[in-house]
């Protein structure tokens, strides 16, 4: 049986413009799943959008059109994006969807039928923007504790979903598995969340008629999260295909920001307890980005917008700032020097330099044939020990989602490429003919070592990784790293042409 792995983003809403938070979430599973892709998992890696609510409702009727039509609208730009960002997700959900509409129904009338979820009367204060019900004590100044801004007193009918009924089970699960919600920081928020007590969730509205309607009561809608929330297993088409996607991929490893942590920690796992479902794997919620050290708003127009920054600096060196620079799980801030001085040093300087120094030196060496090498000395091994250290260590840090960490690792092995440069001297070698089968082992390593940084950067740098592996004459199109991760895959007497640079220095102003 092949091994699967199932990544989600959360699914976006479409009355926002795609910023650089979206992004992160995207290129963080993006990268995740082409590891594991490399590994030889059988990979679902899933994203879309949110599309229901009164948001959605209200944006449509001040901009003249049907609610659908503006998502089918806006929808493109997240689409247009993933392409853009090289996103390499194998399914795209829209809550629109016939196939989400039927999970969402049928996953209510089979919690519906188990006396989980009861018509009631609702009353609370209630914040449009944020789709959130607050209790009196939890406004602040009457305002949304969330987003500052007023909320109204609403009193509706109601269906309810028994939350409190799963306080005690949901407890156990998280205090049993200490690696459900991550980073710990947010795991210790949920836990004493929980502890505070859970209350029956309101999940259904009578005031509004853009959503799937409630199975047997069609003025109810079923409200944003009990629909939204369903999309992990709506694109596994559940409940029909139960042996099928669903068992193939289900448990998810979900990752999110952490604004959105508690109704994927804490609903989300009731929900599918009161169905009777395994709950997530993991549920990982990063941090937030600031820019330029203030919060990203509309309004202070600072929202840092992905295409734009793709134009201007290229799509793998806007992947590879976006995950070095912070500690996954972490706050980060944006600067456009930040990310200069990254792509100057880090990867103009230590990765680009590497490549073009070595195959440079191929070529003036050996014109291009890559020469067979002998039985290394010291240095060779020392060299050869930390890629093996080190492959071991990403493996385990990629498991954990530490991508700086992962990307800390791997620059170590372009940082002993280039240390291995300076303690050989291929140029004093080349001087001395007696010297020549040594100079021959060093080249071979250097252009060994790049083979191997072009295969474990790919997931995070895809065109560069290939790129590489193209200049190498590797094959480039299926990247694998089951039994390619092993030193002497370079075959000699390949011909391999002096490389122009990967990343040109940028010059500021």
């Amino acid at each position: 049986m092949s091994k699967t792995f199932y990544v989600t983003t959360p699914i976006y809403y479409v009355n926002d413009v795609p910023h650089i938070g979206h992004a992160y979430t995207t290129l963080a599973c993006d990268v995740i799943a082409r590891y594991k892709r490399a590994r030889g998992y059988d990979v679902a890696f899933l994203t879309g959008t949110d599309e229901h609510g009164q948001k959605v409702e209200t944006a449509a009727k001040a901009n003249g059109e049907t609610p659908l039509e503006l998502a089918d609208r806006v929808v493109k730009r997240f689409q247009a994006l993933w392409t853009k960002l090289n996103i390499s997700n194998t399914d795209f959900i829209r809550t629109t969807q016939e196939r989400h509409k039927h999970t969402v129904q049928e996953q209510f009338k089979a919690i519906e039928a188990k006396g989980d979820i009861y018509l009631g009367e609702y009353e609370d204060w209630y914040c449009t923007p944020c789709e959130t019900f607050w209790t009196e004590t939890q406004l602040l100044d009457g305002n949304c504790p969330d987003c500052g801004r007023p909320t109204t007193k609403l009193k509706e009918e109601s269906y309810f979903f028994r939350m409190s009924k799963y306080q005690d089970q949901l407890l156990k699960h998280i205090e049993d598995n200490p690696d459900f919600i991550q980073p710990k920081s947010r795991r210790n928020e949920i836990l004493s969340f929980v502890r505070e007590g859970l209350r029956d969730l309101s999940i259904s509205r009578t005031s509004f008629s853009w959503g799937i309607p409630a199975p047997g009561n069609e003025k109810h809608v079923i409200y944003v999260w009990f629909d939204a929330l369903t999309n992990y297993i709506s694109a596994l088409d559940y409940p029909e295909d139960q042996n099928g996607n669903f068992a193939k991929y289900w448990p998810a490893t979900h990752v999110i920001g952490k604004d959105i942590l508690r109704f994927h920690a804490v609903y989300w796992p009731t929900f599918l307890m009161a169905a009777g479902l395994p709950l997530p794997e993991k549920v990982f919620a990063h941090g937030w980005w600031t820019v330029e050290g203030q919060k990203m708003s509309k309004s202070l127009r600072n929202v840092v917008e992905p295409n734009m920054l793709i134009d201007k600096y290229g799509v793998d060196s806007i992947r590879y700032f976006l995950l070095r620079e912070v500690p996954f799980g972490l706050d980060g801030d944006f600067s456009h020097n930040a990310l200069i001085h990254r792509i100057n040093s880090d990867l103009a300087n230590d990765l680009g330099n590497l490549v073009s120094r070595s195959t440079a030196m191929l070529n003036k060496y050996f014109k291009g044939e890559l020469p067979t090498p002998d039985k290394g000395n010291e240095t060779d091994q020392a060299l050869i020990d930390i890629f093996a250290t080190n492959i071991i260590k990403i493996d385990s840090l990629l498991s954990d989602l530490a991508f700086n960490k992962t990307l800390i690792a791997i620059w170590e092995l372009i940082s002993a490429g280039n240390k291995y440069i300076d303690e050989t001297a291929p140029w004093a070698l080349a001087k001395d003919p007696e010297q020549r089968q040594r100079l021959s082992t060093v080249i071979y390593n250097l252009l060994e070592s790049i083979r191997i940084i072009a295969l474990i950067v790919a997931p995070f740098m895809p065109d560069t990784g290939k790129k590489i592996l193209q200049i190498l004459g590797c094959d480039s199109d299926n990247p694998t790293l089951d039994g390619q991760d092993q030193w002497g895959g370079l075959k000699p007497g390949t011909t391999i042409e002096k490389a122009a640079p990967l990343f040109p220095r940028i010059e500021t102003e």
